[in-house]
């Protein structure tokens, strides 16, 4: 029955889909922009993209046998997401809030309502299928973002079961909550422009919990595979987070530019930074080096892209890559095997962004969200907000993905066995090898 219980609940969508076709057209009013759509047609593309760029950014450092299992982790999440999406996903971060904590799942179940000249309240002026398509890219990433930290050790039939659950009881209320105009965090003034919260605070507290409930890997140490690899995840990871952040500003307009200027700023700044810190330790200046430092500096830019000036995501990039080049080699020196030091880099980066971003924050910047100026600015509302908030997220997601890991491991053995670890989870799981 197991072998044929994922393919029966497939037969079901597909028996949903034609009880509910979904082909209401709203009526025409007027507000579609093409210049924004045409825009943000292309800023899904890049946010997509960026998933098999983080394959290959995780994939060139795990050990060769790995190399595979660890890439397709991010790319069946392009898969299995799209389709929660479809079914009651998109409903469950978008549709009629319940209490500001969740959407209801029939608002936009199976897509109905969205064709047509549907907008949603905080992109009024591009379709609401595109809005949905370029939110759901979002979706597919921060599952995949967790795997870094339990790569080498899980199984690959649990951890669909993991990411679902994890996109259903931790990512949907994290974004309904902070995204959705009825959310609580955007009712209490969370700023969160592209998803320091929702994406990398949510992904880095799960790899910690992951991290902890798996345990060491038999092997905890290894030579990265590709290192190359590396260097073109990383290419990939900028290059589609022009999307990821400028896309954010749903809209062709001077927002979106100042988004795309602080990420290549911040990115930077982190990347040359993270070389200058391991020179200062004595080691050799890393192409892995740099490309970490570059993610690091995204992942801290992109809470506060749309919020902070051009100069303060300099200082951003600069402090995000001290920080959490200081986590990383913490982390080393405990017994906590995050392999690929998922939490030091988007976990922390993610928080260290949240609290600058309640730091430099300023209207000149963003007058529609901005209500009141950062810490930097002698103001300490937001900053204040911005922390509180950090503590929620941080007990709810780490917690949270504590207890989902105890139910999959129920459900079905989350860790490998020693003999499958050994062989490398290539061949024990896939079947394929380099």
């Amino acid at each position: 029955m197991k072998r044929y219980f994922p393919f029966t609940i497939l037969v079901f969508l597909v028996v949903l889909s034609f009880i509910f076709p979904s082909i209401q057209v709203i009526k025409p009013n007027g507000t579609i922009n093409a210049a924004d759509t045409a825009w943000m047609l292309c800023a899904t593309g890049l946010v997509l993209i960026m998933t098999p760029g983080l394959a290959f950014f995780y994939g060139g450092m795990v050990n060769k046998k790995n190399v595979i299992s660890t890439m397709f982790q991010s790319f069946i999440c392009m898969a299995i997401i799209t389709v929660i999406w479809i079914f009651f996903g998109f409903s469950l971060v978008f549709g009629d809030s319940i209490y500001g904590v969740i959407g209801n799942p029939g608002t936009f179940f199976m897509m109905k309502d969205t064709l047509g000249n549907a907008t949603f309240k905080i992109a009024p002026t591009i379709p609401l299928l595109l809005f949905a398509m370029y939110q759901l890219k979002f979706a597919i990433i921060t599952p995949a973002l967790i795997t870094g930290a339990f790569a080498e050790r899980i199984r690959f039939n649990s951890y669909l079961i993991f990411i679902c659950l994890f996109f259903i009881f931790i990512y949907a209320p994290l974004a309904h909550c902070t995204w959705h105009p009825d959310g609580i965090l955007s009712k209490l003034g969370v700023l969160d422009f592209a998803g320091g919260t929702v994406v990398h605070m949510s992904a880095g507290w799960a790899a910690l919990a992951s991290a902890l409930y798996l345990k060491r890997r038999n092997e905890p140490t290894h030579e990265p595979a590709r290192i190359t690899y590396v260097m073109i995840g990383t290419g990939l990871l900028w290059f589609g987070w022009f999307g990821f952040n400028a896309g954010s500003a749903f809209a062709a307009n001077s927002l979106a530019v100042t988004a795309l200027a602080t990420s290549t700023t911040s990115s930077a700044a982190a990347a040359v930074c993270w070389i200058f810190v391991d020179i200062m330790r004595g080691k050799k200046p890393s192409a892995m080096g740099a490309c970490i430092g570059a993610v690091v500096g995204l992942v801290a830019i992109t809470p506060a892209a749309g919020f902070v000036s051009v100069p303060h995501s300099l200082a951003i990039g600069i402090i995000s890559s001290v920080i959490s080049n200081l986590v990383v080699e913490w982390r080393t020196r405990t017994t906590i095997d995050d392999t690929l030091d998922v939490f030091p880099c988007h976990g922390v980066g993610g928080m260290v962004g949240m609290l600058l971003t309640g730091v430099f924050a300023h209207k000149n910047i963003n007058a529609n969200n901005v209500t009141g100026n950062g810490l930097f600015f002698g103001e300490t509302h937001l900053f204040l907000v911005q922390l509180e908030a950090l503590v929620l997220v941080s007990v709810f997601a780490f917690f949270g993905s504590l207890l989902l890991l105890k139910i999959t491991d129920m459900i079905a053995p989350l860790r490998v066995s020693p003999e499958e670890e050994l062989v490398g989870l290539d061949i024990s799981q896939h079947g394929e090898k380099l």
